[in-house]
């Protein structure tokens, strides 16, 4: 039998879910797949206590996935859907999200994959003071001529935010025997789960993914 995909919790703020980790802070770990940008909605609402299928989601953020049932898709379009109007879900937010799924490993731990699914604010935004969002951390790699699958990465908290919001920077990079180890583990079964909308529950434009190895692609 197939074991369940491990997953990070970043309720309350504390990183929760791996192995051997309890209620941390930060998290040092490297970066082994990255899926697109893409459109979740759950008609009952997102549960992080529960494995569900999403009601409707999109891959591109253009237009629902293929996969997405007749029954439950909410438009033709994205642009055209009621759930991505500002305050389809109470106050100023909508009830179709935004959300980046990583597929990461502990730095202590490279053999056992994680999944950890990025709110809209965690991907999005500008760098402040070496604070940066993934999509900030991303171009910061990517001047530095550095890919991501060859540095231990940190992740932590913005302990300014009233909801889980997470910033990205650089430890160290990885010993060689550390970088053959990781990528093995790209090409693992569980990298590519952990990037699988339709299996996997939960702004601006779309973000592709990026050739980890050489540095960072963005593609329409």
């Amino acid at each position: 039998m197939t074991e369940p995909l491990k997953r990070i919790s970043i309720r309350n703020k504390k990183f929760e879910g791996i192995q051997n980790v309890d209620a941390a802070d930060d998290i040092d770990i490297i970066v082994v797949g990255v899926a697109y940008v893409s459109r979740i909605y759950y008609a009952d609402g997102y549960s992080s206590d529960k494995v569900s299928t999403p009601s409707c989601w999109s891959d591109n953020c253009d237009t629902p996935a293929l996969e997405v049932p007749e029954e439950t898709r909410q438009a033709g379009r994205c642009i055209d859907c009621k759930q991505n109007v500002r305050g389809s879900s109470g106050l100023n937010s909508r009830a179709c999200r935004f959300v980046q799924r990583l597929a990461v490993v502990p730095a202590d731990n490279i053999q056992t994959v994680y999944q950890l699914q990025l709110p809209p604010t965690s991907i999005f935004g500008n760098a402040v003071g070496g604070k940066m969002p993934f999509r900030a951390y991303a171009n910061y790699l990517q001047a530095q001529e550095t890919p991501i699958v060859t540095v231990v990465t940190k992740i932590f908290f913005d302990n300014n935010s009233g909801s889980p919001k997470l910033f990205f920077r650089p430890v160290r990079p990885l010993e060689e025997e550390q970088y053959e180890a990781v990528k093995h583990m790209m090409e693992h079964p569980d990298t590519a789960t952990a990037l699988n909308t339709a299996v996997i529950p939960l702004e601006d434009d779309k973000v592709s993914p990026f050739d980890m190895t050489e540095g960072f692609v963005y593609s329409n």
